[in-house]
């Protein structure tokens, strides 16, 4: 039985991105005042999209109606932070990388908003 050259070269080029990706600085999250003027200074829709994951806990309380502290509002944080890389991957697959107006960034935090905390029995 032959060694297995190439199925070894490929898991440790593997390992080497992961350790060199973690190695790497994790940029700052995107203040809220970053997105007030978009049109003159436009974001790119990752940085858009994790503001918006922040934001979870408040839409929960906008949806259960209730404080932060209730189990009704943590089990809709827990639902909501499940989805989020379902809900990411459909962002950016239906928005263009860079938000560049307010009307993207209102489509993108209300279509998050739809995804990460859907609303039963309302009419949209």
């Amino acid at each position: 039985m032959k060694f297995p050259k190439v199925t070894v070269a490929l898991v440790s080029a593997a390992l080497l991105f992961v350790l060199w990706d973690q190695t790497r600085e994790q940029s700052e999250p995107v203040d809220a005042s970053r997105l007030n003027n978009l049109r003159a200074n436009p974001v790119e829709l990752s940085a858009a999209v994790d503001w918006i994951f922040t934001q979870i806990p408040a839409f929960c309380s906008d949806v259960t109606d209730e404080a932060i502290e209730t189990k009704a509002h943590a089990d809709c944080v827990e639902k909501a932070e499940a989805r989020t890389s379902t809900c990411r991957r459909m962002l950016y697959d239906r928005f263009p990388s860079v938000v560049a107006s307010e009307v993207v960034f209102r489509d993108v935090s209300l279509t998050a908003m739809g995804c990460l905390v859907p609303r039963s029995g309302l009419i949209e």
